[in-house]
């Protein structure tokens, strides 16, 4: 039987950064089945090359790019060639983004390098991802903008883990400002009838929380003789209501509401997609 939300976002067109691995991949294959074509693009083109060619596969259609989103030329280059070879483009999705600099998992303390790199990408590359379609989308009077924030982004809370350090916090506070951009974005495009939103995933398996999974065995006594998928199990039971983490279908899942005619009155929010770990 054929899904009732098959034809939700028919031959709407999305651009998806950071759509090589994670929840990127699972953005774009929920946009597909929703009947959107997606233009992905990822710092590792041969990655985001994967993505679309197993879209293609599938029966979708797609186009995919090399972008570094930390450079607005890039950001700009991939943009033009969606809407030229896919007549437009109605749905924009931030979604690349790092945790910390090289050695990360390593140490207790933040360091410069996390701060640089963190607001280059998370922050800087949002903006520029952003910069690269609210034009056009303002010329149609129409457009998606769904930004991929995260639960960490809100207020601080105790995580039952009491040995983590501060490494963590350039990537928590790129994502507070993720959430505060969307809130001024959408009241700056509002007019246009164009729909800001964030969608703040809580705990996914990915590689970026292997990499926190590691800064937790490195610094805690207590998880030294767990693996790191372990680690990650342990702290959704500690944290999330629900018990279980969330995969990258269910981000795409809220993605795909929020770039849809039935979220037409919604904009300006952030929308929690954590199990229940954090409930504002």
């Amino acid at each position: 039987m054929v899904s009732a939300m098959a034809g939700q976002l028919q031959d709407k067109v999305a651009l998806i950064t950071g759509a090589g691995r994670g929840i990127g991949v699972g953005i774009a294959n929920v946009l597909v089945e929703r009947g959107a074509i997606v233009a992905v693009c990822d710092l590792d083109g041969a990655a985001a090359q994967e993505t679309a060619n197993a879209i293609i596969a599938g029966g979708g259609k797609a186009i995919s790019g090399t972008v570094d989103v930390t450079d607005p030329d890039s950001v700009d280059h991939f943009a033009d060639r969606a809407i030229s070879e896919l007549g437009g483009i109605d749905i924009c999705v931030p979604n690349a983004g790092v945790i910390g600099g090289r050695g990360f998992h390593e140490r207790k303390d933040f360091t410069k390098e996390d701060w640089d790199i963190t607001f280059a990408v998370n922050v800087q590359g949002m903006t520029n991802t952003t910069d690269a379609v609210k034009e056009h989308m303002k010329e149609r009077e129409s457009g998606k903008i769904v930004i991929i924030a995260s639960h960490g982004g809100r207020k601080p809370r105790g995580v039952g883990d009491k040995g983590r350090g501060n490494s963590q916090h350039p990537y928590l506070v790129s994502k507070a400002a993720a959430i505060q951009y969307t809130h001024l974005l959408a009241m700056e495009l509002g007019s246009y009838s164009i729909n800001v939103n964030a969608v703040c995933p809580g705990r996914l398996w990915t590689a970026m929380w292997e990499a926190i999974a590691l800064n937790h065995k490195e610094l805690n006594p207590a998880f030294a003789e767990m693996t790191p998928y372990e680690i990650f199990i342990d702290q959704i039971k500690a944290t999330m209501p629900l018990g279980r983490p969330q995969t990258p279908e269910d981000i795409g899942k809220t993605v795909a509401f929020l770039a849809s005619d039935d979220a037409s009155e919604i904009t300006g929010q952030a929308i929690n997609v954590n199990g229940g770990a954090a409930f504002d």
